[in-house]
Order: C-alpha cells, then sequence, then structure tokens
C-alpha cells in the first residue's frame, strides 16, 4: 500500500499523471491536489481542472464525491478501489484502455478546442521547456513543467 502524505505543491509536485494506482492513470495526482486544497497548499496547481475531470468523466462522478472519497483515506489503493465501486461501473480492461488513452493524448489535441490565445500560450511554454507542441503528449509536458518548477528548489535544498 502507498501511504497518502499531504503534499505541499508549493514545494514538491503532485505524482505523475503516469503513475497509476488500480490500474487508474492521474489517479495519485488528483488525490495529492486534492489534499492540498485542502491543507492550503495546491499552489500554482488546481483541483477538479480538465484533467482531474477527465477521471471523474470517465467514473461518472464530481469532484465533491472525490473530495468526500479522499477525506479518511490512508492509501491510494484505497482510492482506486472506492473508485471502482462508485460512479459508473468499468472492467479492469476497460479502465485500462482509457489509461492508456489519456496517457498517449497528444497535447495539440486535448487543446484543439481551446481559444487562439490558450493554444498559443501552450506552445509558448512548450517551447521554452523544449518541447514539440505538435508531438508532446499532456502527460509529457506536465512533467516536464513539474521537473522544470521545482528542479531550482530542489537544486537549492541541496547546497
Amino acid at each position: 500500500m502507498t501511504p497518502i502524505t499531504n503534499r505541499d505543491l508549493t514545494r514538491e509536485a503532485p505524482h505523475s499523471p503516469s503513475e497509476r494506482f488500480g490500474g487508474f492513470a492521474i489517479l495519485g495526482r488528483t488525490v495529492d491536489k486534492c489534499r492540498a486544497s485542502q491543507t492550503g497548499k495546491l499552489g500554482e496547481y488546481h483541483y477538479d481542472c480538465p484533467l482531474d475531470n477527465q477521471l471523474f468523466g470517465f467514473k461518472g462522478i464530481n469532484g465533491g464525491q472525490f473530495k468526500n472519497a479522499i477525506a479518511s483515506a490512508r492509501n491510494y489503493e484505497d482510492i482506486a478501489a472506492w473508485l471502482r465501486t462508485n460512479g459508473t461501473p468499468k472492467t479492469p480492461d476497460e479502465i485500462k484502455a482509457w489509461s492508456d488513452k489519456v496517457e498517449t493524448a497528444k497535447l495539440k489535441d486535448v487543446f484543439a478546442k481551446r481559444s487562439p490565445a490558450d493554444v498559443q500560450e501552450v506552445q509558448e511554454h512548450c517551447r521554452k521547456l523544449g518541447l514539440d507542441f505538435e508531438s508532446a503528449t499532456l502527460f509529457e509536458w506536465l512533467e516536464t513543467d513539474d521537473r522544470a518548477s521545482f528542479q531550482p528548489h530542489a537544486e537549492m535544498a541541496h547546497k
């Protein structure tokens, strides 16, 4: 079992969206952001955002239900078990297919229906991170941004 710790997202990144608990991509990251929102340590992250809502939509739940479920959870696997038994029923194969799909989603496709200004902002952010907007996945972008955001803090801590 993987204990849930109340991460301070002003000082460290949430779990990678790729890390799966109970087969669900995004789950650990969503738990981390939800808990941080409750403790006032969310930093620049957002809970109940479009990424979290991909998970919520897949399972037919909402951010409030999820928040209630994690209130007393001790580990990430407990939340995965809750997800399996709540909302829209999904088979292990459906969970794997969904997780594989969101993990490989291209950033350009995720932002295809956003405003031109949003797309331009993300393209510029990709350029600064050394990523190609056309080929990068959403998860690559999030993970690269997490590393870039917290690397200076880690380097300072070691000095």
